[in-house]
């Protein structure tokens, strides 16, 4: 396989969903768009979901449609269509013929957020599009815009101006010329929760298929009340009948109307049915039976009575922020629901549900691992809270037993104790421990909450993200960060502030807020937060911290004086996302940069190598419209560098002078963290969970000479572990699981150009010859073999003879003594190993030997055991000894059968011949686990050695 290959770990619980849309000829069939994390699609009614757009250049998705009169014609359109503290956004429209196998771009391509696409019930190639535009400044590219020749083209139909932008547009099932839209005028600001709306917001209609439209008021709020976004729902039944949830303060409220939107009347005044228009403004009336509507919300309602009554159709006391509901209208028993958790299907209207741990779309924040062997990767979860997911599982995957929860906070950083492997501290700040269970508040106001304004200094303003981590050259010592820095020495008992307040104490208002400038909400107050902290790991008392509103200060004697340093580019609320300190000079430190918020998609990354009296800015290479989330250095190479950027992670072999993309198989997809861990990389993505690159030596040992010749890397340390320790009957192929990491010494190498033929060879330091595969070794399919269906093989692999960056790894183990194959029970989906295996070799160093058309190229490496086995070295050398002479034995004992056979010796012919199965037993015992062989095992294996010289004694004698 190539080398560098990403690997998702999970978590298995969903995050964030948009829209959602089935096939109502196709009632098996639904496709959901997950805000951050791509289109994905299911065939079985939701058991099983796969992503179907991760080759295209966004996964922020707002809508999703497929054409009622043709099936295989979905529409998608990009960027997720909310006004929200944390967003994503998109690039455009993109449309599928083939039922999501393959895709074409379409145009729109600045309006960065679609939250809505009709199309023409009769007619596949006429659509309106709602483009809500910028989150984050003004732009011309938003409103209502029609098609009519499948996305080909665009036409503006109705718009306002700048800052107000489409926000829904449905057709009336009866007519596809009459059109009803929602424009909504909002903006977001630099800072976390900063909103404005304005006067534009409103419903409109059109008669005529989008050319000209009316404004409908009719009982409806206006925005002298304060009305902000709407939602529409139309009864297919009887189109008259129209729903809006509308927001609107003392006016919101559910509108009903009975004349095609001339005259509304308020039915329900109750909160819970519409408020948090900006997050929820979706109604959906049953296709057959007009005052059967439901409403989106924290919970999913549904009234029987046109809205007056409601009740529960599906909830969570944490609130699941329910988001879009489509019904079958052949059956609509058949349900479709999204909302922050994921996509759930019903087909008994609504008493039971499929299932949304079965959805690898969990958006995080940031990223971190602990100290344990295989190592966690942690991080806190929107909308659900936290998760700790092992890098590697025992039972032969990463499934539901390897990951839980760890007591952060959804947006958290989690902190894992460098000397309790089962302690974890999570901002805002709080201590769980795994062996209990239990979750303790240990922050600096616990207890106390946030001052009341005039009561002295407030030193505890924070937002959703707050940081929090161990200084790398005391493990006692943890940092938390407000609007000041906080240590703590003894796990949060106590904490000692190192700073005053370090963000700005005024600013003038970015030039995105625009017309909103004026308004009480952009006023200058001091509001910035610590954002991210960055211990040196070279020096104790030096500490870099940068803050949301755009500055960075360091200290050089432990939090006693700080000084700013801010590069001279930055102005107010340029997000100094993420710093990193060198790991080989304490005046060298790297800072990522998120001007996002300001209506700026530019990446920024810098870097100082004096201290911060002078920085340069270093995305050479770097898409120019990705913002940069996160800059990290390797620990053991000097100037390499890795970043994240809202479309995928980059890596510098020149201090940051020039950059590379390093996305390789993974989804076009938000980084928001990512964390070098030993000899791997962990990436925290806001919309796809965790994902490990496995293996990154073959980065560290890149030159600039290694691109012209086939290069063999020095293999990193291999870990003896065994890919499965299961025992029980194995998980179904169609649970939600995740591969392990190769098990075994990954070996890499570089060839510059396709090769004819590649041989790799192990061996061990007596220069015996362990293992040997070729590129010519063959690697059938895997097929249906007995009892065991083809599904449960690893599949064969031999080493490429293609050009690039290859992997072959070598499981360390001997020679299989038998080309016979059984399964255990435990099997594992896709990846389980034929038995019997070759004996275990033992910890030590090894050599790789790799021979590339005739030239030989060697590398060695070292195997250590396990960390979690404790077995004495003499005992397990007693295991590999007794073993290896049983399995030597076993080999010469099949040459000799051959050739007692074809000497007419045929007793000693099978006296040789049963030597195989009786040895393979004794060494299937001695094999089974990583512990002292028993007395019972040392006795069959010396009895069947002792057999076996016997026989040998015998052959002798008759030669």
């Amino acid at each position: 396989m190539p080398a560098l290959t990403w690997r998702h770990i999970g978590p298995f619980r969903a995050g964030r969903t948009k829209s959602a849309v089935g096939v109502p000829q196709q009632p098996n069939v639904f496709y959901m768009a997950v805000t951050n994390g791509g289109v994905w699609k299911t065939t079985d009614y939701g058991r099983t979901w796969n992503p179907i757009m991760d080759s295209q250049p966004t996964g922020s998705i707002g809508a999703v449609e497929v054409a009622p009169s043709d099936p295989n014609i979905l529409y998608v359109g990009s960027g997720e269509g909310l006004q929200r503290p944390d967003l994503s956004v998109g690039n455009g429209m993109y449309r599928s013929n083939d039922a999501g196998k393959t895709w074409t771009r379409l145009g729109l391509r600045d309006g960065q957020q679609i939250p809505r696409i009709a199309i023409d019930p009769k007619n596949p190639e006429r659509l309106f599009v709602a483009v809500l535009g910028h989150p984050y400044g003004p732009n011309s590219e938003r409103g209502i815009y029609r098609s009519t020749n499948g996305g080909q083209s665009f036409e503006r139909v109705l718009f306002k101006d700048e800052n107000t932008g489409g926000a829904d547009v449905v057709l009336s099932p009866d007519d596809p010329n009459t059109v009803y839209a929602v424009l909504w005028e909002a903006r977001q600001g630099p800072w976390e929760n900063a909103a404005w709306s304005g006067k534009n917001s409103g419903l409109f209609k059109s008669t005529d298929g989008g050319t000209t439209w009316t404004q409908l008021g009719g009982g409806l709020p206006t925005t002298a009340d304060g009305l902000g976004r709407l939602g529409i729902g139309i009864s297919p039944s009887n189109p008259r009948v129209m729903y809006v949830t509308a927001t609107a303060g003392a006016k919101s409220g559910v509108y009903r109307s009975e004349d095609a939107g001339a005259t509304w009347t308020r039915t329900t005044t109750d909160s819970r049915y519409f408020g948090r228009g900006d997050d929820f403004a979706a109604l959906t009336v049953d296709p057959r039976e007009p005052n059967t509507v439901y409403t989106m919300n924290v919970v999913a309602w549904k009234s029987t009575d046109g809205g007056k009554s409601w009740k529960s159709l599906r909830g969570a006391p944490g609130g699941d922020d329910y988001q879009r509901l489509w019904i079958n209208p052949n059956n609509p028993d058949v349900m479709l629901l999204t909302a922050d958790q994921g996509a759930v299907i019903t087909v008994n209207g609504g008493t039971t549900w499929s299932s949304w741990y079965n959805q690898a779309t969990a958006q995080f924040y940031h990223v971190t691992a602990d100290y344990n062997w295989p190592y966690n990767v942690c991080g806190g979860q929107q909308e659900s809270g936290s998760a700790c997911v092992a890098s590697r599982g025992n039972d032969g995957s990463i499934g539901y037993r390897e990951w839980r929860p760890v007591g952060a906070s959804e947006y958290s950083y989690v902190a894992p104790d460098p000397l309790d492997p089962n302690v974890y501290f999570g901002g805002t700040v709080t201590r769980f421990d795994r062996r209990t269970g239990q979750t303790q508040d240990v922050s600096p106001n616990a207890g106390i909450g946030r001052r009341a304004a005039g009561t002295g200094p407030d030193y505890f303003r924070g937002i959703r993200t707050m940081p929090i981590l161990f200084s790398p050259m005391n493990p006692k010592k943890l940092y938390y960060g407000t609007n000041v820095v906080w240590q703590t020495v003894n796990a949060g008992q106590s904490w000692t502030r190192l700073s005053d307040d370090l963000s700005r104490p005024t600013w003038d208002v970015p030039a995105s807020v625009g017309i909103y400038r004026d308004t009480p909400a952009a006023t200058p107050t001091r509001r910035g937060v610590v954002y991210t902290i960055a211990p040196s790991p070279v020096d104790s008392n030096t500490l870099w911290v940068g803050t949301d509103d755009g500055l960075i200060h360091v200290t050089r004697n432990g939090g006693k004086t700080w000084q700013n340093v801010t590069p001279p580019q930055l102005g107010p609320w340029w997000k100094v996302s993420i710093m990193d300190a060198s790991h080989f000079d304490a005046n060298t430190a790297y800072a990522a940069v998120n001007t996002f918020r300001l209506d700026d998609l530019r990446p920024h990354l810098y870097r100082t190598r004096d201290g911060g009296k002078t920085w340069t800015e270093i995305t050479g290479g770097m898409d120019t419209d990705a913002p940069t989330n996160v800059i990290r250095e390797d620990p053991k190479r000097r100037g390499l560098l890795y970043a994240g950027t809202e479309h995928h992670v980059w890596v510098s072999a020149n201090d940051g002078d020039s950059w590379q993309p390093l996305r390789r198989n993974m989804p076009f997809i938000s980084i928001r963290d990512l964390i070098v861990k030993d000899d791997d990389i962990a990436v925290a993505t806001h919309g796809r969970g965790f994902w490990i690159l496995d293996n990154i030596t073959s980065l560290r040992q890149w030159d600039a000479t290694t691109a012209a010749n086939a290069t063999l890397f020095a293999p990193a340390t291999a870990t003896r572990v065994r890919y499965s320790m299961y025992t029980d009957t194995p998980v179904p192929p169609d649970e939600p699981m995740a591969q392990n990491p190769p098990d075994g010494a990954m070996l890499e190498y570089w060839l510059p150009r396709d090769a004819q033929s590649v041989q790799i060879e192990v061996l061990d330091a007596t220069g015996r010859v362990l293992r040997t595969y070729a590129s010519s070794d063959a690697t059938p399919a895997p097929a249906d073999a007995g009892n065991w269906p083809w599904y449960w093989f690893r599949p064969a692999a031999s080493p490429s003879t293609k050009a690039g960056l290859q992997r072959f790894t070598w499981d360390l183990h001997y020679t299989r003594p038998t080309d016979g194959c059984a399964l255990p029970i435990s099997a594992t989906p896709y990846n389980t190993k034929c038995e019997p295996e070759g004996p275990w070799v033992m910890p030590g160093r090894y050599t790789a030997r790799l021979t590339v058309d005739g030239t030989v190229l060697t590398k060695s490496f070292t195997v250590r055991m396990d960390p979690r086995v404790k077995t004495p070295r003499t005992a397990l050398q007693e295991q590999h000894d007794l073993s290896v002479a049983l399995y030597d034995a076993l080999l010469l004992a099949r040459t000799r059968a051959a050739e007692a056979k074809a000497a007419g010796q045929v007793e000693l012919a099978a006296a040789y011949a049963a030597v195989e199965n009786a040895h393979l037993t004794a060494i299937d015992a001695l094999q089974q686990s990583d512990t002292p062989p028993t007395a019972s095992m040392r006795a069959a294996a010396r009895d069947r050695l002792a057999a076996f010289k016997a026989l040998e004694a015998r052959w002798a004698s008759r030669r």
